[in-house]
């Protein structure tokens, strides 16, 4: 089975690190206890480790959870590590993230204020 990143209704970036030992009941244990967020929604939410080179999925289907694990062979990730906080990717910031670019930019450039030349 193939599953397709932008199926899902919400796509949850979990910052920071997390411990990718766990499995389905670890990691939806997290998102209950830390989060808040519904785990049954058609959500995907995202998780790394301290390694940037690999993350972990978990997702509902409906009958039950998969979980998915991908590893990049040549490169890494740009996983925001500044917050921990989950975090609603929108289907660019996904294919961002799954190009090993950082989804959440850590600066925003500032809208030009009319007649503030230099």
């Amino acid at each position: 089975m193939l599953i397709n990143w932008h199926d899902p209704d919400h796509v949850y970036l979990v910052c920071g690190k997390t411990d990718l030992r766990k499995g389905i009941d670890g990691l939806a244990m997290v998102i209950a206890e830390n989060y808040g967020l519904e785990l049954y929604d058609n959500s995907l939410f995202l998780f790394c480790g301290s390694r940037n080179d690999r993350f972990k999925g978990l997702l509902w289907d409906g009958e039950g959870f998969i979980l998915l694990y991908k590893r990049f062979e040549n490169g890494h990730l740009s996983w925001p590590r500044h917050s921990s906080e989950a975090k609603e990717l929108s289907a660019r910031q996904l294919d961002w993230l799954l190009k090993g670019l950082n989804p959440l930019p850590v600066r925003r450039i500032k809208a030009a204020q009319p007649g503030t030349f230099y």
